[in-house]
């Protein structure tokens, strides 16, 4: 297991390194605009002929990899090396997101399923000690993330959920329903909760009856509604920009709307709240407070406790090509000024 102490320093090096190439490069238009200036370009290679063009690019490119090692470093990389269990008091939360295509519609910004990875980020942000799993579903259900205590994981799983994630298209909100009871571990007996996000286009099945067997189980669920009563079109895109909207077979434009009667109605059979979602707030705190309510149960995982640090391995890459790019001048050698490999003998 593996974590970077300060995440800022790598942020910092997206803004770092692209700012440091930038200067370098309206330096370098600078140096030749003032050269111009000066006449003709082969008069004055010829008065400059140690003055090497490849040179301070070399040494630019090592001075760049030393900055960007340097940030490595500060971000210091650490690998656990002792395992243990903590006890912790918390319940399981399954999250069942909607990744069908409905889900791109724009009447949430900026879709609604970008409005739901937003909503489920936050949920991350405040949890503590509560285990948590993804699953997407469409036209059928898939585990994303088994239910765990590692946040991190869950974060980096939930930015690669997209809609081509799922083969099958469709919307079958009781597969997914089913799929999240299968993976509790009903030995253990936290309170476990079920949070379906979705537009609520169910073509597929009886949600509502999967709900209730689940809280026949003592598991309640809850739903969010993505989307409008009203409806939006769902943009097709090619290349980043929208090129048309879906159209069914008679070549009309497609039109999905939030079916909250159907969700009102899964929530209700699970024993949980329905929530809209909206742009300022995506229903998790609502339903999050619910949850909280829930009596929380002692159960026992696995972490890691003691971490050794690896940012020395990193800064000693920075000062090495530190060091490099101090001892390589801007100018050629001497030694081969006499030296043409393209010169032939008449």
């Amino acid at each position: 297991m593996y974590r970077f102490e300060h995440n800022i320093y790598l942020w910092a090096i997206l803004v770092v390194i692209p700012l440091i190439i930038a200067v370098f490069i309206l330096v370098q238009n600078w140096k030749n605009r003032k050269l111009r200036k000066f006449g003709n370009q082969e008069i004055i290679k010829r008065l400059m002929p140690n003055v090497s063009t490849t040179l301070p690019i070399v040494k630019f490119v090592l001075y760049t990899f030393a900055i960007g090692f340097l940030l490595i470093g500060l971000a210091n990389l650490q690998f656990g090396t002792k395992l243990e269990e903590v006890k912790r008091e918390g319940i399981d939360l399954m999250i069942c997101l909607d990744v069908s295509n409905s889900m791109l519609a724009e009447d949430l910004s900026p879709n609604r399923l970008e409005r739901s990875k937003r909503a489920i980020y936050q949920l991350i942000e405040k949890l503590h000690n509560d285990r948590l799993g993804i699953i997407v579903f469409a036209g059928e259900a898939y585990v994303q993330l088994p239910i765990t205590t590692d946040y991190s994981s869950a974060k980096l799983f939930l930015e690669t959920i997209g809609t081509d994630i799922v083969p099958t298209q469709g919307t079958s909100i009781s597969s997914a329903i089913n799929l999240a009871m299968e993976s509790f571990d009903f030995k253990n007996e936290t309170s476990k909760s079920i949070i379906v996000i979705t537009d609520g286009e169910n073509h597929e099945d009886d949600a509502k009856s999967a709900a209730a067997e689940a809280a026949s189980e003592n598991v309640t669920v809850h739903t969010i509604g993505m989307g409008s009563e009203k409806g939006s079109p769902i943009p097709i895109y090619k290349n980043g920009a929208q090129i048309d909207f879906r159209k069914d077979n008679e070549g009309n434009t497609v039109v999905t709307k939030l079916n909250e009667p159907m969700l009102k109605e899964i929530a209700t059979a699970g024993n949980g709240s329905y929530v809209r979602a909206n742009n300022a707030k995506g229903g998790l705190n609502v339903i999050m407070a619910e949850i909280d309510k829930m009596e929380k149960k002692e159960f026992g995982s696995k972490s890691f406790k003691d971490y050794e640090d690896r940012f020395q391995l990193f800064l000693i890459i920075a000062l090495f090509l530190i060091v490099v790019e101090y001892f390589i001048s801007n100018r050629r050698s001497s030694k081969l000024d006499g030296v043409n490999l393209f010169e032939t003998n008449k």
